[in-house]
């Protein structure tokens, strides 16, 4: 199991490679986010933190393959 610091890395280093598209995502609440957006790794800590029942390394492993740039 990895842990939060562990994801945050793995995240961050999917940012960093130019082949992946990750862009933020829209949110509607302003009071979180007064841009209405939240930052990549952000977001998908927040699904993890909320799926508990996920495991965070297929998890990446799957979102991985679908930000790829084709």
């Amino acid at each position: 199991m990895l842990t939060e610091e562990e994801v945050r890395a793995k995240l961050e280093n999917m940012v960093d490679d130019p082949n992946l598209i990750t862009l933020s995502a829209y949110r509607a609440n302003t009071v979180l986010w007064p841009e209405n957006t939240i930052p990549f790794v952000e977001s998908h800590l927040e699904y993890l933190k909320n799926h508990k029942t996920v495991q965070p390394d297929h998890y990446l492993s799957n979102l991985r393959l679908m930000i790829r740039k084709r």
